[in-house]
């Protein structure tokens, strides 16, 4: 065994449903304190730090660009690369030019593979189970790690490994699908089979060789990608056209089933990829009666059933539930029976084909600056909550359908109108006229935080003209 330092490679730029109302396109789970300390992703990316790991490489979309270096900071990791996909390409892609970009430094460097939003409780077992395959991978092989499984699961993959040594890494003999009910079983009793995590462990030399052999003209496209990227503020966003021409393909369809070189590692822990709302009652604290509370809940005479408040002012009561999933957002509310949530992902589908906004956003939208929330909305006017971090600054911008008054209820503000500059205190409010090219900036140490009235014909986020931002956004809602 030796000691070589592995590189995290941390994919973050899924948008899961299945844990809808929590969950959403905008704010998907991987960056929710959903179950544990932390978000998934800082769980992720802090269980693949410290001794034996280098600083983490990030694949996302330009959205959560700043929302995952933000939640690295504030879990105390610095990232390497951060990369930016200008479109959604599945994980073959991503992988790929993590390697690429890899490789420019380093071809024969070590990297760990791992999505975002999988939930690990015993860490040092992890790590563990990864130091047992990094021998197969510097000697060639694409390591892939299986959980045993414990029950006939057939929300999983599944792996069906060869003969070896036991801790060792031992070849594949193939992957298996989602299996139905009764093969879950079969495998299950015949042994042999693991669950599949779809963490894989490579050089990056050996990941690119795959792809050079199996997917020639992703290889293609991915290297003119990385070669066309520019940096921007620290991340490196990969080129638009070429990575337009990128297949939107699994790596496991791409590559993985088609190597010949891919050995697994059992992993002797907990694992959970937290798909649904099933999964996250399974890991909650439960009461004796199986019942699941979070947040402002509480339940009487109630069995099996998970109740989660995400508003402390909201509180959410069951009454004589059994077998029932109850989640209670400010806007919106899933109340569904355990054996149906594995379909939230199609009621989310509903959902948008009827253009119901709560499909995929929520009234509190992340911004690098802070954060606001849509307090009320009205035909012509709107009430936002806004918070703006210490140090932080909004665009230098106006608006062309709305005229907005601001009351600074926390901190101060800075801001500018047209060519005024001035400190709006604690109780005091500014007004802002169509049309006018303003800004605001926290100078303080404490956050800022200020209620923002809007009135006028438009209160899209899309009405928006940028002249100077210090985030280097282009134009429209979040640039």
């Amino acid at each position: 065994m030796t000691d070589r330092e592995i590189t995290p490679v941390i994919l973050c730029g899924g948008s899961g449903t299945r844990l809808w109302p929590v969950s959403r396109k905008s704010f998907p789970k991987q960056f929710i304190s959903l179950i544990g300390e932390g978000s998934l992703y800082q769980q992720s990316s802090t269980r693949l730090s410290g001794p034996g790991y280098g600083a983490p490489m990030i694949v996302t979309n330009s959205d959560f660009r700043f929302i995952a270096t933000q939640q690295l900071a504030e879990a105390g990791l610095d990232p390497g690369a951060v990369l930016i996909e200008p479109q959604a390409r599945n994980t073959a892609p991503a992988l790929l030019a993590a390697a690429l970009v890899r490789m420019q430094s380093d071809p024969d460097a070590l990297m760990l593979a791992a999505p975002s939003d999988h939930y690990i409780t015993q860490a040092d077992k992890f790590r563990e189970s990864v130091q047992r395959g990094v021998d197969a991978a510097i000697a060639g092989q694409i390591v892939t790690f299986g959980i045993l499984p414990d029950r006939p699961e057939t929300g999983y993959g599944y792996l069906e490994v060869g003969e070896g040594s036991h801790g060792a890494a031992v070849p594949l003999k193939r992957f298996v699908e989602k299996p139905k009910l009764a093969d879950a079983e079969r495998m299950l009793s015949a042994g042999g089979y693991l669950w599949n995590a779809g963490i894989f462990m490579y050089t990056a030399r050996t990941l690119v060789d795959a792809y050079a052999a199996h997917a020639p003209q992703m290889l293609e496209h991915v290297q003119a990608a990385v070669d066309g990227a520019r940096p921007d503020l620290g991340f490196l966003r990969l080129d638009p056209e070429a990575w337009a021409r990128c297949e939107d393909i699994s790596v496991d369809f791409a590559i993985m089933e088609k190597v010949s070189n891919l050995s697994v590692i059992e992993h002797h822990g907990d694992w959970s990829d937290l798909g649904g709302w099933t999964a996250v009652h399974q890991h909650a604290d439960t009461d004796a009666n199986g019942v699941a509370l979070q947040g402002a809940a509480m339940a009487l005479d109630c069995t099996n059933s998970l109740l989660r408040s995400e508003n402390a002012g909201q509180q959410i009561v069951g009454l004589g539930l059994d077998g029932i999933v109850a989640v209670a957002m400010p806007d919106a509310v899933l109340i569904a029976h355990r054996d149906r949530v594995a379909d939230v992902g199609n009621v989310v589908k509903e959902m948008r084909k009827r253009d119901i906004p709560q499909a995929d956003t929520f009234p509190k939208d992340h911004r690098p600056w802070g954060f606001f929330e849509t307090l009320i909305l009205g035909g012509r006017f709107q009430v936002k909550r806004i918070v703006v971090t210490p140090g932080a600054a909004l665009s230098l911008q106006s608006h062309v359908h709305r005229s907005e008054h601001w009351i600074v209820v926390a901190g101060t503000a800075r801001v500018t109108i047209d060519d005024k500059v001035q400190l709006v205190c604690e109780n005091e409010s500014v007004f802002i006229p169509l049309g006018a090219v303003h800004r605001m900036e926290n100078p303080g140490k404490v956050p800022m935080e200020l209620i923002e009235v809007q009135t006028g014909s438009y209160l899209g986020e899309d009405d928006i003209i940028r002249y100077e931002d210090v985030y280097a956004r282009g134009q429209g809602a979040k640039g």
